[in-house]
């Protein structure tokens, strides 16, 4: 699997990890910021959450971590947090967004 398929893997994966609080994956929700995958398989995801005091945080991270791994061909998952962007409602899914009024 190249590169790019593996990116395309992962961003597939990544659409079924749900934020449990919310009810929609962390790809509709624009909560994945940056994937990279290096020579070696060794995948790395940067994402957010919606708020920086959610609790649901550890258990989707570790979902997202988990999901990744069942990828064949994966080696090393790094799932990362970070609130810088901070998110906001702008980065959800545009058809979604029109769905919910946003």
């Amino acid at each position: 699997m190249t590169k790019e398929e593996l990116k395309t893997a992962v961003w597939n994966k990544l659409k079924e990890v749900i934020d449990w609080e919310i009810g929609l994956d962390v790809v509709t929700l624009g909560l994945v910021y940056d994937i990279q995958v290096d020579d070696q398989n060794n995948v790395k995801v940067l994402m957010t959450m919606t708020t920086p005091m959610c609790p649901l945080a550890g258990g989707i991270m570790s979902d997202a971590e988990m999901k990744i791994r069942t990828i064949e061909g994966v080696n090393n998952v790094e799932v990362e947090l970070t609130f810088d962007p901070p998110w906001t409602p702008d980065r959800i899914d545009p058809i979604i967004r029109k769905q919910l009024g946003i």
